[in-house]
C-alpha cells in the first residue's frame, strides 16, 4: 500500500494526458496542498481546453476555449509539455519514456490519456478525406470541408455523430447518418430515448439509416465522393465523418502490465494494479455492480480527478456521484443520469411532442436507477437525488405529468 503525503519528492507527479482529467486533477491537487513537483504532458500542441464544443459548435468561432489560462500552469508550478507523446512506462524504475527519448522518473503516476476514434478496415477508409473527431485539429479540418459546400455522411449513430448532424444542419448543410444497429444510440440509450431523438432529427431534415452496412468509401481524385452500402446501394457525398465509438489509449498500460480490459482497470480510488499508477477519465474502466464499466464523460473524469486527488494526499474521499452526461442537438438540451441499461421499467414523464420529456428508469423494486431527460433540468435534478438516495416510486403516479414528483415517492 502506498504512502499517502502532501509533501514534496524527490520525484514529481507525472500526469500523462492534458485533457479534462489531467487539467483538473493537477488543480485539484495544488487546491488540496500537494507541494511536490508535478509534471503533466500532453500530445497536442494545445494547452488544455474544452472538448464538447469540438462536436457541437465546429463551425463556430467560440470553438478553442482553453480550460485555464496558460498562466495558471506558471502561477501553481506545473510544468506543461506540450506536444510530446509517452512511448513506455517502466513501473519497476518508475520512469516513463518519450518518443523523444526523455526519460522521466516520477514518485506517482497518472495515466488520463483518454481514447480515440475507432476506426473502419474497409477500402477507402485510410483517405485522408475521411474525417474523424477527436481534437482541435479534427474539428478545423471538418469545418473546412463543410465550409466547401456539399453533402456530409456521418458513419455511426452515437452521440458525437448526432451532435455534428445537428450542428450541420443549422448550417444548411445536407446531412445522412448511417448506423449499423437498428436504431441509434443502441449502446447508450433507451428504445424511446432513440426513436424521440431520431424523430427531432428527422423533422430537421436529416437523412438517418439504420441496420445498414457500410462497405467502401469511394475515392476519386484523393476525395471521398460516396459511401457504398452492403446492399448495393451508393450514396453520394462530399464529406465522410466516422464516428463509429471510441477506443481506450491503453496501449502503454498494457505493455507495461497494467491490467485492462475496454481500457485501464480500476478502483474507486482511481487506482491499477500497480503500486503508485492511477488512472483517470475515458482510457478507464471503473467499478459498477460486480463489474467495470468505461463511462466516457466529463463529469466521470472529474469525479475520478477528485478521488485520486484526495487518495494522493491522505484526504478523505469524496461522496460518490451520480455518473450523468449531456448533450445539445437542435434546441434540445439532453441530460442523461445513471445507467439507463439496468432498469427494467421505462415510465414516460411528458410525450416529448413540445421538446420536453423526461423518460425514468426503475428497476424491479421500482427504484430509481436513471433517467433520460429533454429540456426539463428540474426533471434531471429529482432524477439524480431520487438514484442518490435510492427513492422507490409509484409509476403510475409518475406517469401523470400534472403529478408532483413528491407525491410520487413511496419510499426513499
Amino acid at each position: 500500500m502506498m504512502q499517502n503525503s502532501p509533501v514534496a519528492s524527490e520525484r514529481p507527479l507525472v500526469v500523462v494526458g492534458a485533457g479534462h482529467g489531467g487539467a483538473n486533477l493537477v488543480a485539484l491537487l495544488r487546491q488540496n496542498g500537494f507541494a511536490g513537483e508535478i509534471v503533466m504532458i500532453g500530445d497536442e500542441e494545445h494547452t488544455p481546453y474544452h472538448r464538447p464544443p469540438l462536436s457541437k459548435k465546429f463551425m463556430d468561432d467560440s470553438l478553442q476555449q482553453h480550460l485555464r489560462p496558460l498562466e495558471f500552469y506558471r502561477e501553481n508550478a506545473i510544468d506543461l509539455r506540450l506536444g510530446s507523446v509517452v512511448s513506455s512506462i517502466d513501473p519497476a524504475g518508475r520512469t516513463v519514456t518519450t518518443s523523444a527519448g526523455e526519460r522521466i522518473a516520477y514518485a506517482y503516476l497518472v495515466l488520463a490519456t483518454g481514447s480515440r476514434p475507432r476506426s473502419l478496415t474497409i477500402p477507402g477508409a485510410d483517405s485522408e478525406s475521411v474525417l474523424s473527431l477527436r481534437t482541435l485539429g479534427d474539428a478545423g479540418h471538418l469545418r473546412r470541408a463543410i465550409e466547401g459546400g456539399g453533402r456530409l455522411v456521418i458513419v455511426g449513430g452515437g452521440y458525437i455523430g448526432l451532435e455534428v448532424a445537428a450542428h450541420a444542419r443549422t448550417h444548411g448543410v445536407e446531412v445522412t447518418i448511417l448506423e449499423r444497429e437498428a436504431r441509434v444510440l443502441a449502446r447508450v440509450a433507451s428504445p424511446g430515448f432513440s426513436e424521440f431523438l431520431t424523430g427531432r432529427h428527422r423533422a430537421q431534415g436529416t437523412d438517418i439509416r439504420t441496420a445498414v452496412d457500410v462497405v467502401e468509401f469511394v475515392e476519386k481524385s484523393g476525395s471521398v465522393v460516396a459511401v457504398d452500402l452492403a446492399g448495393g446501394e451508393r450514396i453520394e457525398c462530399d464529406s465522410v465523418l466516422v464516428g463509429a465509438g471510441a477506443v481506450a489509449n491503453d496501449v502503454i498500460a498494457r505493455e507495461a502490465g497494467i491490467n485492462c480490459h475496454d481500457g485501464i482497470l480500476v478502483d474507486d480510488h482511481g487506482r491499477t494494479n500497480l503500486p503508485e499508477i492511477y488512472a483517470i477519465g475515458d482510457v478507464t474502466c471503473r467499478p459498477l455492480g460486480d463489474g467495470f464499466l468505461r463511462f466516457e464523460s466529463i463529469p466521470s473524469a472529474l469525479e475520478q480527478a477528485k478521488n485520486v486527488a484526495a487518495h494522493i494526499v491522505g484526504s478523505p474521499a469524496p461522496r460518490p456521484e451520480v455518473p450523468w452526461f449531456w448533450s445539445d442537438q437542435f434546441d434540445l438540451k439532453l441530460k442523461i443520469a445513471g445507467h439507463v441499461h439496468r432498469g427494467i421499467r421505462a415510465v414516460w414523464r411528458g410525450s416529448g411532442a413540445d421538446g420536453k420529456v423526461g423518460i425514468f428508469h426503475l428497476d424491479a423494486t421500482d427504484r430509481v436507477i436513471a433517467a433520460e431527460t429533454a429540456n426539463a433540468p428540474a426533471l434531471f435534478m429529482a432524477a439524480k437525488k431520487f438514484i442518490t438516495s435510492g427513492a422507490v416510486l409509484d409509476p403510475q403516479r409518475l406517469a401523470i405529468t400534472g403529478c408532483d414528483l413528491r407525491d410520487c415517492v413511496v419510499q426513499g
